[in-house]
């Protein structure tokens, strides 16, 4: 495979799992993360800005260029998180199916607030903004 049919291949992924795991609890960040100026649109020169952060993080020696082993560097580091993402879906089912039959009833899902118990942390019954924000930093702390 020629090197810039995998640099586009890497690009298209990139920006489809950034897109995936973008949605936070607004479902948004990307979009203002892009939207430099909070005008509440993207122009063009937000959107090359974006990619040239793009190119920024993939260029790991800083040669401005993006060579092979940087592609397989970003891959690998993209497969990792996907494996890692699968475990964790994993042990979440293992947690959820209580009663050990292979699957996860509405019951059994509908009933687990392990979670929530978790995120509040001052036990009110509600979740703060502030407790949000803590369990999503100790998430991506740990995720990180």
């Amino acid at each position: 495979m020629k090197t810039s049919t995998i640099v586009a291949v890497l690009l298209t992924a990139l920006a489809s799992f950034s897109a995936a795991h973008a949605q936070d609890a607004t479902g948004d960040r990307v979009f203002r993360k892009a939207d430099t100026n909070d005008d509440g649109v993207i122009s063009k020169d937000e959107a090359l800005a974006v990619r040239q952060r793009l190119l920024s993080r993939l260029d790991r020696n800083g040669d401005g260029a993006i060579d092979r082993d940087e592609i397989e560097g970003a891959r690998d580091a993209i497969m990792a998180r996907a494996e890692a993402a699968e475990a964790r879906l994993g042990n979440r089912m293992r947690r959820l199916d209580t009663n050990g039959d292979g699957k996860v009833s509405a019951g059994e899902f509908g009933e687990d607030t392990s979670l929530f118990d978790l995120t509040d942390r001052n036990d009110d019954g509600k979740i703060s903004p502030a407790e949000a924000a803590y369990i999503h930093n100790v998430f991506a702390d740990r995720h990180s």
